[in-house]
C-alpha cells in the first residue's frame, strides 16, 4: 500500500481571496496506483479545463503488468471513466480564485485539481487497447499522472 504525501506547502503563492488551512497530521486511507497516464501536457497552465472526448489529443493509460487481466473486455467499451490522482496539486486551499474568472468560491464548488484529496474523474472515449496501453481521448491531466482506476461506462 502506498501512502500519498501532501503536495504543496501552505506558503506557496495564492491568488487574492484564497485561503489555506493546516492539513491533518495523518492519512485515513491508502490506495494503489494501477498505472500512469501519458498526455501532451507538462505544465498545469497548459492543461485544458475539461478534456474533449471527441477532438482532444490522444492520451495513453499505461497499466502496471499486475493488472493486465483486469483489462479483459475493456476493448469492447466505447467510453471509460478514468480516476486519477492529481499528484502535483496542493491540498490545503478551502477558498480558491480560479484564474479564468477570479471569483472566490469554496473548493467543493469547483472542478479544480486543488482539493483535500485530489482525485479527478474524466469520462473518455476509448481509441484502442494494445497490451498494457489503453489509448483514449478526453483527459485533462499532466503527463505522468498516477492512474487510480478505470470503469466501463455503459449507455
Amino acid at each position: 500500500m502506498v501512502e500519498i504525501a501532501p503536495a504543496g506547502p501552505i506558503d506557496e503563492d495564492m491568488r487574492p481571496g484564497e485561503k489555506a488551512v493546516a492539513l491533518p497530521e495523518r492519512f485515513d486511507a491508502g490506495l494503489y496506483f494501477i498505472g500512469r497516464i501519458h498526455t501532451p501536457w507538462t505544465e498545469r497552465g497548459a492543461c485544458p479545463r475539461r478534456g474533449d472526448p471527441e477532438e482532444g489529443p490522444l492520451c495513453t493509460l499505461e497499466i502496471d503488468p499486475r493488472w493486465a487481466e483486469a483489462l479483459t473486455g475493456v476493448a469492447d467499451c466505447p467510453r471509460l471513466q478514468v480516476l486519477y490522482w492529481m499528484n502535483r496539486a496542493r491540498r490545503d486551499l478551502v477558498l480558491q480564485s480560479p484564474r479564468h474568472d477570479g471569483d472566490t468560491r469554496g473548493t467543493f464548488a469547483l472542478r479544480s485539481p486543488v482539493r483535500p484529496n485530489p482525485v479527478a474523474s474524466s469520462v473518455v472515449r476509448l481509441v484502442g487497447v494494445d497490451g498494457l496501453r489503453v489509448q483514449v481521448r478526453g483527459l485533462d491531466c499532466l503527463d505522468g499522472t498516477p492512474l487510480i482506476d478505470l470503469k466501463a461506462q455503459h449507455g
